[in-house]
């Protein structure tokens, strides 16, 4: 690679540490330099789809090759590598599991030889229509957001990565001003802060962002004080990012097209508004909703997807305050991106087209953030989720 830090190591080696680091990179893990990734595609099973697709990415071209079904599940729509990568978790976004009104969690184990993955075990996810899972930084428990019911899980995992029961549950309630998608509460992710001590839930139903206080030794969530930041009404708060710096997070609003910036208190695990903006181009007057959120991981950048106006949104962001400047909409050969991954070197952006059964990849510019097209197109059924790791050498 062309990049160099100008202390002896690579661009690829320093990135790939990033992900790790807490909040103010004090905490470097060694990695061996790896030019490959194995890239994971969640799925709905619908229109041939068989469950978790797994492609290779080479980091020097671009380039991806065809896909491999990695294991046959149902509805894998979102997925989760848990820290030491051994172990993959995919949400079965079901509304009934083992005759019960919940949707599921899988455990697999992931082959270090050829990325494949074999079964380990299922757990009900407490609720129906599980969309979002996160696994902690212990790699003790993995955390679920029902979007179907409303609540969020916590399942502990096992040496062997297997899942028990769960070990706590928690049930929001409310109706939010849009009747048709806010007749109840919807929890659509949660995530973990890079202490491991707060949980952070977005409600789209109730335009609220919960934060709980994770027990990572016990796997239970107590409300935080204050229990929870509000949006505007009607918003639909949906996914969430924290800035690699710990102390900015960032909120993309499904309903009303739009990403809201939060100043980060870690001690206390309260968030604070401060700035609001459209993820959509000035003039746009179609419909549009809404879907993932991301900061690259050099903390330059942070990227949403548009459904309807068909486009990554991208941001620049301001290294002092945080907040926000937008700087482009890419959207060739974009059609309905529910999810994208950033790889871990912050090289490349691979968009799943959800209605264009496909994944798309995308050059990330180092200096403005835009995307460039590479021209790697390749195809999947529905994909839904795109998760990252470097193969082991």
């Amino acid at each position: 690679m062309a990049f160099s830090t100008g202390r002896g190591m690579d661009w690829i080696s320093l990135a790939l540490l990033l992900p790790l680091a807490a909040p103010a990179f004090a905490q470097v893990t060694k990695e061996p330099k790896s030019e490959r990734l194995w890239v994971y595609v969640g799925t709905y099973t619908q229109r041939g789809s068989q469950g978790i697709y797994r492609f290779e990415l080479d980091l020097s071209s671009g380039k991806l090759t065809s896909r491999v079904l990695a294991a046959e599940t149902t509805n894998p729509s979102f997925l989760a590598i848990d820290p030491e990568r051994h172990f993959l978790y995919a949400v079965s976004e079901v509304t009934d599991f083992d005759g019960k009104k919940t949707g599921g969690v899988g455990a697999f184990a992931i082959d270090p030889k050829s990325g494949d993955l074999s079964v380990l075990n299922q757990q009900p996810s407490g609720g129906a229509g599980p969309c979002h899972l996160v696994v902690d930084r212990a790699g003790k428990h993995v955390l679920v957001a029902n979007y179907g019911g409303g609540s969020v899980s916590v399942v502990p995992v096992g040496a062997d990565g297997r899942l028990g029961k769960a070990t706590a549950f928690v049930q929001h309630h409310g109706t939010g001003p849009n009747p048709k998608r806010q007749e109840g509460p919807h929890a659509h992710s949660i995530n973990l802060d890079a202490a491991n001590r707060f949980a952070v839930v977005a409600d789209l139903g109730l335009d609220k962002v919960f934060l709980y206080r994770y027990d990572s030794a016990k796997g239970t969530l107590a409300p935080n004080d204050p229990p929870a930041v509000s949006v505007a009404p009607g918003a639909g708060p949906r996914h969430f990012a924290f800035h690699p710096n710990g102390t900015t997070a960032y909120v993309i609003n499904e309903l009303n097209s739009t990403v809201t910036a939060f100043r980060y208190d870690g001690e206390r695990g309260r968030l604070d508004p401060f700035q609001t903006v459209s993820t959509l181009p000035a003039g746009f007057k179609g419909s549009n909703t809404t879907a993932e959120v991301q900061v690259h991981p050099s903390g330059k950048f942070l990227y949403g997807s548009n459904r309807g106006h068909n486009s990554i949104a991208v941001f620049a962001i301001d290294p002092q305050t945080g907040s926000l400047r937008y700087v482009a909409n890419q959207s060739e050969r974009i059609k309905t991106p529910r999810n994208f991954g950033i790889d871990p070197t912050g090289t490349y952006l691979l968009v799943a087209n959800q209605d264009a059964d496909s994944i798309v990849v995308f050059r990330i510019d180092a200096h403005t953030g835009e995307l460039r097209p590479t021209g790697t197109v390749v195809e999947v059924p529905v994909p839904v989720c795109v998760k990252m790791i470097p193969i082991p050498r």
